[in-house]
C-alpha cells in the first residue's frame, strides 16, 4: 500500500501513467481512504463525486487507448509472420474481454468501439478521454452513426459533439436524437435504408425473468409501438379512474395477455389513440427535411412523418393540427394558438410536447408531472415561461429543503435554473424543435393521427 508522498515518488520514477504498477498504486491508495470519514464539508463531497466520476470516463478512455495499441501491436506482428490479413486480429478481443473480465461478445465491441472512436471521430475521443462523457455516451454516439460514410459521421461527430460544455448537460436521450436528426439531414437516404431494414427485422422474443416471470418484447415500427403503449395507457387510466386496485403497470400488462392470449374480439368501435407529432409545415409539405418528433418516442425522420399523416388521410382516420411557434433563434417551442393557451389541459400539453423528457439535465425519463419552478406560494406563474415538464422523482426531489429553481432571467429562450443545497447550480433548456436555426419566425404545426 501507498500513501501519497510514495505515489507522487512512484510516478516520478515511471515513464507513463499507464504503468500497471503505477496503476495498481493508485487504485490501493483510493481504497484505503474508504475505510474512514473523508473529511469533507458537503460541498466537496459532491465535487469529489463529479471529479471520480470524470476519473471514470477517463480509465474506460484509457482502456479504449490500449486496446486500439494491442490490436495494431498484433496485427503488425502477425503481417511480419506472413499471416493473411483477415486473420491478423484473430482472438485480440478475447485478450481485451479476459482482461477487462466480460465475455469475448463485449470483448469484441469494446475493441469495434475504441477503434472507430479513436480512429473515426476525433470530437468524440476528445470528449472521453478528457472525461466529459462516459463509454456508453462514446458507444451511442457510434451506433447512431454507423450507417454513415466516414466524411459524413465526421461530419455528425463535429457538429454534435463538439461543443463539449454544452455537451456535458446533454442526457442520452436528447443525445440520441441530436444524432438522428444531424444523420438525418446530412444523409437522409442511409437513414430511410437503414429504417427499412430495421422495419424487416421486427419480431417478438421471450426470455426468462427473475422469480418465475419472463420478458415478452416486442420490436415494432415506431407508430405501431407508440399507438399500442397509447392504448395500454389509456386503459390502464380508464381501469384506475373506475376504482381498479390494481397498479398502472399490472393493469397495462393483465390488457396485454388478456387480449392476446384469451383473442377476446370486439364489435365495440377501437378507442382513439392520439399520436403526438411535431413537425414544421415545410416538412409536412415536403419541402425541408428536418426531423420530426413523436411524443413518448423522439425524433423521426421527416419521411416517416409524412408518411404516417399520409397514412391517417388515406385511412377513416381524423387529423388535426395546431399551430404551435419556435423561437427565430433558439429554435425552441415558445407559445401556441392564443385560445388554446386559454385551457389548462392545452397549456400541460404544450409544455409536455416542448421539453419531451424531464428537464433535470441527464434525466430522460418521460414527464409525468408540469411543475411550476418558481411555487405558486411564491406567486409562480401558471406560463409558458414558468413551467416545466419533470418526472415524478425529480418534482419530489425539487422539493426538499434548500432546492430552489426559478425561470433565468438572462436568458435567451426558455432556461431553468436549479439550485441545489451545497449551491451547486445547474441550467436546462427544451430540445430543439429544429435543427437548422432560422432568422425569421418559425411555425410547427402539432399534428394528431387518430
Amino acid at each position: 500500500m501507498f500513501d501519497l508522498s510514495e505515489l507522487a515518488a512512484l510516478a516520478g520514477r515511471r515513464h507513463s501513467a499507464l504503468d500497471p504498477e503505477l496503476i495498481d498504486a493508485f487504485r490501493e491508495t483510493l481504497a484505503a481512504t474508504l475505510d474512514s470519514p473523508s473529511g469533507l464539508d458537503d460541498a466537496a463531497k459532491v465535487d469529489a463525486i463529479r471529479a471520480l466520476e470524470k476519473l471514470g470516463c477517463v480509465v474506460t478512455a484509457a482502456q479504449a487507448h490500449l486496446s486500439v495499441e494491442v490490436d495494431a501491436s498484433r496485427r503488425e506482428e502477425r503481417a511480419a509472420r506472413g499471416v493473411p490479413a483477415a486473420q491478423q486480429g484473430r482472438g485480440v478481443a478475447h485478450e481485451i474481454a479476459r482482461a477487462r473480465r466480460e465475455s469475448p461478445h463485449r470483448g469484441q465491441r469494446h475493441l469495434g468501439l475504441a477503434k472507430a472512436v479513436i480512429g473515426e471521430m476525433p470530437a468524440t475521443w476528445r470528449a472521453w478521454r478528457e472525461g466529459r462523457i462516459t463509454e456508453w455516451m462514446a458507444t451511442l454516439v457510434a451506433r447512431e452513426t454507423a450507417c454513415l460514410s466516414r466524411e459524413d459521421r465526421l461530419a455528425v461527430d463535429a457538429s454534435v459533439i463538439g461543443d463539449a460544455d454544452r455537451l456535458e448537460r446533454t442526457g442520452l436521450r436528447r443525445l440520441v436524437g441530436e444524432l438522428q436528426a444531424e444523420a438525418c439531414r446530412i444523409d437522409p437516404a442511409s437513414v430511410v435504408a437503414r429504417r427499412r431494414q430495421a422495419e424487416a427485422d421486427r419480431h417478438v422474443t421471450l426470455r426468462p425473468a427473475p422469480d418465475t416471470m419472463t420478458w415478452l418484447t416486442a420490436l415494432l415500427p415506431v407508430k405501431d409501438g407508440v399507438a399500442a403503449y397509447a392504448a395500454l395507457t389509456r386503459a390502464a387510466d380508464s381501469a384506475r379512474a373506475s376504482g381498479d386496485s390494481r397498479s398502472k403497470g399490472q393493469v397495462m400488462a393483465d390488457a396485454l395477455a388478456g387480449r392476446i392470449v384469451s383473442g377476446i374480439v370486439t364489435d365495440s368501435p377501437t378507442p382513439a389513440v392520439a399520436l403526438n407529432l411535431v413537425m414544421t409545415d415545410h416538412d409536412l409539405f415536403g419541402t425541408a427535411d428536418e426531423p420530426a418528433h413523436i411524443e413518448g418516442y423522439g425524433p423521426i425522420p421527416a419521411e416517416l412523418a409524412r408518411e404516417i399523416v399520409a397514412g391517417a388521410c388515406s385511412r377513416d382516420e381524423q387529423v388535426w393540427l395546431r399551430r404551435l411557434y419556435c423561437h427565430p433563434r433558439t429554435g425552441e417551442l415558445v407559445s401556441a394558438d392564443a385560445n388554446a393557451r386559454l385551457f389548462r389541459g392545452s397549456l400541460a400539453r404544450f409544455i409536455r410536447l416542448r421539453d419531451r423528457v424531464c428537464r433535470t439535465p441527464w434525466c430522460d425519463a418521460p414527464v409525468r408531472h408540469v411543475d411550476h419552478p418558481l411555487p405558486r406560494a411564491a406567486d409562480g406563474a401558471t406560463s409558458i415561461r414558468n413551467g416545466q415538464g419533470l418526472c415524478e422523482a425529480c418534482n419530489y426531489a425539487k422539493q426538499a429543503p434548500g432546492w430552489r429553481a426559478r425561470p433565468s432571467p438572462d436568458a435567451d429562450g426558455h432556461e431553468i435554473e436549479t439550485t441545489l443545497p451545497t449551491g451547486h447550480r445547474y441550467r436546462s433548456r427544451p430540445p430543439r424543435t429544429v435543427a437548422t436555426i432560422r432568422q425569421t419566425p418559425v411555425r410547427v404545426d402539432y399534428v394528431v393521427a387518430v
